[in-house]
């Protein structure tokens, strides 16, 4: 590494102090106090020798040199001690215990630590953190994407690879998806559980907006959907700190790993559709997971299944079926609007705030976490889902709001605004499916007044348009300035005419014409 290097040369050549150093290479403080503790026990002098290399400085800095053990006292199998102790409650004490069962002229209990860690290191300098079984499975998408090919068109697409790794085994999981977004997040998550056969403790997802919809270390908002997911299969979610790669370290050396041995091993095929990347994929994938490890003992799955798979909680019964949550305040014709269809609530619940949840089939209403309606879900814009039991019991008694009051209001306004109003009232199935427009009458009087909105009224009365759209749109274009009667009369054009041909006339084109005629049409003398 050249900012040892550089680290040595600044405190030792150039006379820089810690901060001084740290400053001019932008690194933290701490970073120029560790390089140069290790170099003061490494053992090696400044200036360094020319034939040292960056990567000979690094490995003596870096890497702890193994204590041969003294004839007499076998030491323990390491590869199978650290497999031990990713088993849920096994501890490096619990093993060092049950090494000097088997071998009473052993180490001692600091010696056995001292020359595991020793040991691990030389597996991975690097490594801070252990897994236990079961506990955490790591998921993120791949950098690299794959090009997918339509037969027809030709047209390119990007596929999107999904990723997933088990803390303790490292088992790998790897599909292709479309995109990224928020349903097909949820199903390869769903297929991933399937292909590990169980539920780990925890789920750690990087900070994407299909899984946290505001990030934070402290308070972190996980997605309302991952979130119903995860209760349904009875593990938790715990998204890692924002720009903390180190916290997700499993799954980013799976990234990398499915990006070297799966994707640019395919960087030539064509493929045309996601089931057949998919299944290039798995072929793959089973041989990454059985390929034996370079410095343990085993394979991915042989691992998988002495550690992870015994410790993962089982599927649930049924698979978890999508659902998009949304919020949504009850009006006063006790609908609530979703994707511009209203559904009905019970009318007790005027005003208040409840939560959707929509499926592929169904919406359901959710107040304070429990159901109180459910809806087929309809497509229809504009449209209605009233279940009768949710109206009062009676229409004229609906809260503070009546019909005969919203008819009271129109009128203390003007006639043409009473008239219009008592429209709107009457033609609904239900006079409460009409209390939202007359509520946007309202607005419409607060908004241009009263005395423009009666005018407007009289207006659509005298055109036959009493609807809120078509007084909008005359108070919006300033039409209600114009006397209703200076409005044009519509001119209807009379029933006879010269031009209008009349049933007759395609009575008589019905019958069968003469043969003249036809060789007129085809050429035949």
């Amino acid at each position: 590494m050249r900012m040892i290097r550089d680290v040595l040369r600044l405190r030792f050549e150039a006379g820089l102090s810690e901060r001084h150093a740290a400053r001019s290479l932008g690194v933290p403080r701490t970073t120029v106090q560790d390089y140069c503790a290790r170099f003061g026990a490494s053992g090696l002098t400044w200036p360094l020798a020319a034939a040292l290399t960056d990567g000979a400085l690094e490995q003596a800095l870096f890497t702890r040199a193994i204590v041969p053990a003294p004839a007499g006292r076998p030491l323990p199998d390491w590869a199978q001690i650290a497999q031990e102790k990713k088993r849920k409650g096994v501890t490096l004490l619990l093993l060092w215990q049950e090494y000097r069962q088997r071998e009473p002229t052993g180490y001692s209990y600091s010696q056995f630590a001292e020359r595991y860690r020793q040991w691990r290191d030389t597996i991975d300098p690097v490594m801070r953190q252990e897994y236990v079984a079961g506990e955490r499975l790591f998921v993120d998408y791949a950098g690299l994407t794959v090009d997918l090919v339509d037969a027809a068109t030709g047209e390119i697409r990007e596929a999107q690879i999904f990723v997933a790794a088990l803390g303790a085994s490292n088992y790998t999981f790897a599909e292709a998806t479309w995109t990224q977004s928020l349903p097909d997040w949820i199903a390869s998550h769903v297929r991933m559980l399937e292909f590990f056969g169980g539920v780990p403790a925890l789920l750690i997802p990087d900070n994407l907006k299909a899984a946290v919809t505001y990030a934070s270390y402290y308070a972190p908002e996980i997605n309302a959907t991952y979130a119903e997911f995860a209760t349904h299969y009875g593990t938790a979610v715990l998204p890692t700190r924002v720009a903390a790669p180190r916290d997700k370290a499993k799954v980013e050396t799976a990234v990398q790993i499915v990006e070297r041995e799966l994707l640019a091993p395919l960087r030539h095929h064509r493929f045309t559709s996601l089931a057949e990347l998919n299944a290039a994929l798995r072929e793959r994938l089973e041989r990454l997971n059985d390929r034996p490890f370079q410095k343990l003992p085993g394979t991915r799955r042989s691992l998988f299944e002495a550690t992870d798979r015994p410790a993962l909680r089982p599927l649930p019964a049924t698979r978890y079926e999508y659902a998009e949550w949304r919020t949504a305040k009850v009006n006063i014709d006790y609908h609530i609007a979703v994707e511009k269809h209203c559904y009905s609530v019970p009318y007790s619940l005027v005003r208040a705030t409840v939560d959707v949840r929509l499926t592929g089939t169904m919406c359901e209403i959710l107040h304070q976490g429990q159901r109180v309606a459910a809806h087929v879900r309809r497509a229809s814009a504009g449209g209605y889902s009233t279940d009768p039991a949710h109206r009062p019991k009676s229409h004229t008694r609906h809260l503070e709001w009546t019909p005969s009051r919203l008819v009271h209001w129109g009128e203390s306004i003007g006639v043409a605004t009473g008239a219009v109003v008592a429209h709107l009232l009457e033609h609904k199935p239900h006079p409460e499916q009409g209390y939202r427009a007359c509520l946007g009458l309202l607005s419409l009087g607060k908004r241009f007044g009263d005395a423009r909105l009666e005018a407007a009224a009289q207006r659509a009365q005298a055109t036959g348009a009493m609807t809120y759209r078509s007084l909008h749109s005359i108070l919006k274009l300033g039409l209600d300035h114009t006397p209703p009667d200076a409005i044009e009369p519509t001119t209807h054009l009379p029933a006879t005419h010269d031009n209008v041909r009349g049933a007759g006339y395609y009575a008589e084109s019905a019958a069968p014409a003469d043969t003249t005629s036809l060789s007129l049409f085809v050429g035949v003398d």
